[in-house]
C-alpha cells in the first residue's frame, strides 16, 4: 500500500502544479483582457489575436485546473444523499463514482479528443478563421491532456480513499454543502 500512496502523492504534486499553472493562466487572461480593452478604447485599435488569446488561456486554465479542483474536493457534486451519510459511506460513494463514472468518461474523452479533435487539427495545421487570429491546433491538445490529468487525479483519489478505508492513511475528505 505504501507504494500506491507514494504514487498518489506524486500524482497530487502533478495536479497541484497544474493548478498553479491554471491560476497563472487566469491572471494572464485577465491582464490580456484589460490591456485589450484599454488599447481598443484608448487608441481605437484591436487584434483578434488578443481576443483569441483570452479564450485559449481560459480554456487551458479550466482543463488544467480540473484535476486540482478534484484533488481539493471542490468539484461539483449532485448531493442527494452524500451529505447525509457517514464518512465511510461517503468513501464508498466516491470509490464507486471514480471507478464507474469518472474513469470511463475521462478515458473516453481523452481518446476521442485526441483522435477526433487534436490529431486532425494538427494534421492540417489548423488556424483561426479570423484575420490576425492564432493557430488553433496547439490549444486543442489541452483537451486530451486535461482529461488525462483528471484520470490520473482519479487514480490518486481512489488510492487515498481505499487506503483510508483500510486505516492505512488519513484523508481529510470533509465536504461542505454549498450555502446558495
Amino acid at each position: 500500500m505504501q507504494g500506491f500512496l507514494r504514487l498518489s502523492h506524486w500524482l497530487d504534486r502533478l495536479g497541484y502544479r497544474c493548478g498553479q499553472v491554471a491560476n497563472v493562466m487566469i491572471l494572464v487572461s485577465c491582464f490580456v483582457s484589460a490591456s485589450n480593452a484599454m488599447v481598443r478604447y484608448g487608441f481605437n485599435w484591436s487584434s483578434n489575436a488578443f481576443l483569441e488569446m483570452q479564450w485559449q488561456l481560459f480554456a487551458a486554465a479550466v482543463m488544467l485546473g480540473a484535476s486540482y479542483t478534484f484533488q481539493r474536493n471542490e468539484h461539483v457534486r449532485v448531493d442527494l444523499i452524500y451529505g447525509h451519510v457517514s464518512e465511510r459511506k461517503q468513501m464508498m460513494i466516491d470509490i464507486f463514482g471514480i471507478i464507474f463514472f469518472l474513469f470511463p468518461a475521462c478515458i473516453l474523452f481523452t481518446w476521442l479528443s485526441w483522435e477526433a479533435l487534436f490529431l486532425p487539427s494538427l494534421a492540417r495545421w489548423e488556424g483561426s478563421g479570423n484575420s490576425g487570429g492564432l493557430p488553433l491546433w496547439p490549444i486543442k491538445i489541452i483537451v486530451p491532456v486535461g482529461f488525462a490529468l483528471l484520470t490520473l487525479q482519479g487514480v490518486s483519489e481512489l488510492i487515498k480513499r481505499i487506503a483510508h478505508l483500510f486505516g492505512k492513511a488519513e484523508l481529510d475528505s470533509r465536504y461542505e454543502r454549498p450555502v446558495q
